[in-house]
């Protein structure tokens, strides 16, 4: 199991809200991590350098394996490619 996923995704017109920066919009690349015993989800413009925590989006983990689980709920809830 990885402690680190990654999908590219398109968020729809709301776009993403990242704690730093606000909202971000088009092509991005979403990011779910494990750091201790938190899972964290965070976002950047692909190919970009920087990442950014999406607002809300950190969870305490009982067992690490549930980041599969973390990271796809992510990827449903962001990824809205038709709008």
């Amino acid at each position: 199991m990885s402690d680190e996923l990654v999908t590219d995704i398109v968020p729809g017109p709301g776009g993403v809200m990242t704690d730093e920066v606000g909202v971000v919009t088009g092509e991005l690349t979403l990011r779910s991590a494990m750091e201790g015993t938190t899972a964290r989800t965070s976002v950047q413009y692909r190919q970009a350098d920087e990442w950014y925590a999406v607002t809300g989006a950190a969870v305490e983990l009982k067992d690490p394996a549930d980041l599969a689980a973390v990271h796809q709920l992510a990827v449903g809830l962001l990824n809205r490619p038709e709008g």
